[in-house]
């Protein structure tokens, strides 16, 4: 775990990404991904295939799935499919990662706020939240479309801090993608990344400039320690 010591004020708020970070959707939209797939007669990809391109949404899964093959309104044609496929079956598979839930229990414990940014949209985020009991639990849930802007723009973050009444030098962002990082960076918040999440074995994170990363949920308390 990489640390950087050079903190200021002590964390009052842990805001995470949503896929990849704190939950582990990648079961249900591999699913969708096959869904369609399967509607070309082409064969399913392996899980495997799919995972690393979960946190790049929609897009990303049918450029794994398609790559360049298919004309652009064909495309969207079976991105919607996939969307609603996944909308129908968002929460059949899908799980807190593991050591997560212990996690925000401590975070509770200590005093400390915990929320989403997401770039999900809304009506994917809201009853996947609901269904997995989450909702009343954070203290905010900022999704792709809460803003007029999405990351790797740090508004909404900003937007999280003013939900939770916490300043940006108060807050860490945890994410599995570049851009969560460089949004975290943006708004002024420290920054970890989740080595569990979503990232593909060719990304150079140690380029993405956070204060640290983590390789298990429950990591995440050592750090706090370590810099509070």
């Amino acid at each position: 775990m990489a640390v950087d010591c050079n903190i200021d004020k002590p964390i009052r708020a842990v805001l995470f990404d949503l896929d990849g970070t704190l939950l582990d959707t990648a079961p249900d939209l591999a699913d969708a991904l096959n869904y369609v797939l399967q509607l070309e007669q082409r064969a399913p990809l392996p899980f495997e295939v799919i995972r690393p391109a979960v946190s790049n949404g929609a897009a990303g899964l049918m450029q794994i799935g398609f790559g360049a093959s298919l004309e652009e309104a064909k495309s969207e044609r079976l991105r919607k499919e996939l969307i609603a496929f996944y909308e129908e079956n968002i929460c059949n598979k899908t799980t807190l990662f593991d050591g997560m839930r212990e996690l925000l229990d401590t975070l509770r414990q200590r005093g400390i706020i915990w929320g989403i940014v997401t770039n999900k949209p809304a009506y994917l985020t809201d009853p996947l939240m609901d269904q997995l009991g989450l909702s009343s639990l954070a203290g905010c849930i900022i999704s792709g479309d809460t803003t007029a802007f999405s990351k790797p723009h740090p508004e909404p973050l900003f937007a999280a801090c003013r939900e939770i009444d916490r300043t940006p030098d108060e807050c860490l962002y945890v994410g599995d993608a570049k851009r969560d990082i460089e949004a975290g960076i943006r708004a002024g918040m420290k920054t970890i990344i989740a080595n569990y999440g979503y990232i593909a074995s060719i990304e150079a994170t140690e380029n993405w400039g956070a204060n640290g990363s983590i390789e298990h949920p429950e990591v995440l308390l050592s750090w706090l320690d370590a810099n509070s």
